[in-house]
């Protein structure tokens, strides 16, 4: 068993406010802080607000896509991350090309809540697997990677909750939208997807916070490996080192 399989102890003591702050960000980190929300509604709601006046589908979608596309480039001038502006453009497309496939404006939308239905089913699956799925998410932001699984399992009993939270809070969501596909027109879906793209969100992020806060520290896995190459090396230097004496004296 390695270093970085050795279980812990487990605690119920909270982190100091350092940490908590640490916490604070890497969850901006992880999930775009405030620019990357405003990225994420930003196609939809001028989608359905050109759709809305016009009901043209083509101009809605062109204008969308164009608009996840200077996002990008925005991100790109200015050298900023542009994983979330990106990850935008794909649903964007995906969006626009179903929609014109079907010639069904509505299923621009649905792509995106097919999505948030996976997601969420993987968020409870990967819970009761004993793998849970922000977990593995936040794990390389806090610099833990998977050692949580079982070297921290305070830390992982939070992975959990927090993954609970996100899969019932999309499930939920779901229970919402996937009604009004049916039976409501496009202009209504669409503001109440536009409506419904931060709250929950930032739900899940502030629960995610609270169940993070509570629990023990992450361990710095990195910081570990280099301790132990650190100690190696100074091992490797001490033998050599004490080779060299005993040829000299011999």
């Amino acid at each position: 068993m390695t270093s970085l399989d050795k279980p812990t102890q487990d605690t119920d003591q909270t982190q100091p406010d350092d940490a908590r702050a640490v916490t604070e960000a890497a969850l901006f980190e992880a999930f775009g802080g405030v620019r990357g929300m405003v990225e994420t509604v930003l196609p939809g709601l001028l989608f359905v607000a050109i759709f809305t006046v016009n009901k043209n589908l083509h101009m809605a979608a062109i204008a969308a896509l164009a608009l996840s596309l200077i996002l990008v480039v925005v991100r790109l001038a200015m050298k900023d991350t542009v994983k979330h502006a990106f990850s935008g453009v794909f649903g964007v497309a995906f969006g626009v090309v179903f929609a014109m496939f079907t010639g069904n404006a509505k299923d621009f939308y649905l792509p995106g809540m097919l999505y948030t239905l996976g997601l969420a089913l993987a968020y409870i699956v990967t819970t009761l697997a004993g793998v849970p799925l922000i977990g593995v998410v936040l794990g390389p932001v806090f610099k833990e990677n998977l050692s949580w699984r079982t070297r921290n399992p305070g830390r992982k009993k939070a992975y959990a909750k927090a993954s609970w939270a996100w899969g019932l809070i999309l499930l939920a969501k779901c229970a919402i939208l996937f009604p009004l596909y049916w039976w409501a027109d496009t202009a209504q879906l669409g503001w109440v997807l536009v409506i419904l793209k931060i709250p929950p969100f930032l739900l899940a992020v502030w629960l995610t916070w609270v169940f993070l806060a509570k629990a023990p520290a992450p361990i710095d896995v990195f910081a570990e490996m280099e301790a132990e190459e650190k100690a190696a090396e100074e091992r490797k230097a001490a033998a050599e080192a004490a080779g060299g004496r005993h040829r000299r004296e011999s």
